[in-house]
């Protein structure tokens, strides 16, 4: 189907005429307002620029004072210290040497100490989960196998409709 034009001198004029004076609103508007948005521009840009923070100068080390002779110095215990925030529990050293022993290409090195850790259940890695869906893998236990007592003609005659999905029956579900 082809488009009809019906498109005489007038209406040429008038399309010129209104795609001029839209072109002149543009223009005024951009006169009266261009300015007040290149400035809003530069100041939303100036509010994500990094904050830099101011640097310290360097002060001179204050001398230690010397310590009485009288109390004897000891090495501060490790249950002192604050300990370590890890999500993890360490890792074996069996399982870490995994790490030195060969290449990832050899299927060896990397590639091996990842499958050995795929292995272990999240309990023995992790000191809590970590995400919400780490709840469905926690403390399940070892993986109960099932073994399959039906035959397998049981299964495909209650698995398979006779009669399919319409009330015909076809002549081949009867060769089953």
């Amino acid at each position: 189907m082809s488009r009809q034009l019906n498109m005489d001198t007038v209406l040429q004029n008038f399309w010129k005429e209104e795609y001029l004076r839209e072109k002149m609103l543009r223009c005024e508007w951009h006169r009266k307002y261009g300015s007040a948005v290149k400035a809003k521009q530069k100041a939303k840009a100036a509010a994500h620029l990094p904050l830099k923070l101011p640097t310290l100068a360097h002060k001179a080390p204050l001398s230690p004072l010397p310590a009485p002779k009288a109390v004897p110095s000891r090495a501060p215990s490790p249950a002192l210290e604050a300990p370590i925030q890890s999500e993890m529990y360490p890792v074996p050293p069996a399982t870490r040497a995994l790490l030195y022993e060969g290449i990832s290409h050899d299927f060896q090195g990397r590639y091996r100490y990842l499958n050995t850790r795929k292995l272990d259940v999240p309990e023995t890695r992790y000191l809590f989960p970590i995400a919400t869906s780490f709840t469905y893998g926690w403390q399940l236990g070892p993986p109960v196998k099932q073994e399959r007592v039906s035959c397998k003609m049981c299964c495909i005659e209650s698995f398979f409709r006779k009669n399919g999905a319409f009330a015909l029956l076809d002549p081949r579900d009867l060769a089953l």
